[in-house]
């Protein structure tokens, strides 16, 4: 009996395994076929996976749009990490009842969706002559109440007893930060990094909205491009969806231990 209802839970585990990652499959695939092929079912790998690269390099400017994806994406990280890391350090090392209320309002602001403050956002961007530039990228996103709870939370765990002896010996708040805080917290960067890369690397509707010149286009924005036309190269646009997909999972993957760290409040 014990047997059988082990056979049974790898059977299911096998079935939803294999659901998972046929999509991921399935998008290998078609990027090496033909379009007609794709549209037929085909589940084979082919044979026309440099004919659908040349296509898509000679029809899209990839290199550009892959390397505008990964300036915007690794800027906004990194000033993302600072801003929220020091934003839920203060909440919770330096918390009163005036700084729980001010995060209860911060909280609050998850619920309003992004096409709500869109509009005064691109108002603001373009006022100050933002718009195709990085800071116009990262502005709205730059600091998240959910990063910033993270961090909060994560503070929590912080040692008191280090932070005070740290005091004692004459360490500015400054230095305790990122002397003592920040390589405690490399799980919870890990983790917030990992999230803010793979946000602002997919990130398609803002940039479609501020990003008006070409030359500024992302890898998103160039996926969708390649659906425009009259007839869509199914083989050509599983390519670019590929090229799009490989940066956020090599990201994930290589931080995947330190991101389910984070994501539980592991403090090293």
């Amino acid at each position: 009996m014990i047997k059988l209802k082990k056979f049974g839970m790898y059977l299911f585990l096998c079935i939803v395994s294999f659901i998972s990652v046929f999509p991921l499959y399935w998008m290998v695939s078609a990027a090496t076929n033909k379009s007609a092929e794709v549209i037929s079912g085909r589940l084979v790998p082919g044979a026309y996976f440099m004919e659908n690269l040349n296509n898509l390099l000679a029809t899209q400017n990839v290199g550009r749009a892959f390397g505008n994806s990964f300036k915007y994406a690794a800027i906004l990280t990194l000033v993302s990490l600072v801003v929220c890391s020091l934003a839920g350090y203060g909440f919770e090392i330096y918390h009163d009842r005036g700084k729980d209320m001010v995060m209860n309002i911060i909280l609050l602001a998850m619920m309003v969706p992004f096409v709500a403050t869109m509009i005064p956002l691109f108002q603001m961007v373009s006022k100050f002559g933002w718009l195709n530039t990085t800071i116009g990228f990262i502005l709205p996103t730059v600091s998240t109440p959910f990063l910033i709870m993270m961090f909060r939370q994560s503070a929590r765990s912080f040692p008191h007893d280090i932070m005070e002896a740290a005091r004692i010996d004459g360490l500015s708040e400054i230095r305790i930060f990122f002397q003592m805080f920040m390589p405690t917290m490399r799980s919870t960067y890990a983790a917030a990094m990992t999230i803010t890369f793979m946000n602002a690397w997919n990130s398609y509707l803002w940039p479609k909205v501020i990003m008006t010149d070409t030359t500024s286009q992302t890898m998103p924005m160039v996926v969708a491009n390649l659906t425009e036309g009259y007839v869509t190269d199914y083989g050509m646009l599983m390519l670019a969806v590929l090229i799009c997909t490989l940066p956020t999972a090599i990201v994930f993957f290589c931080l995947q231990n330190a991101f389910a760290e984070g994501i539980t409040g592991a403090v090293k």
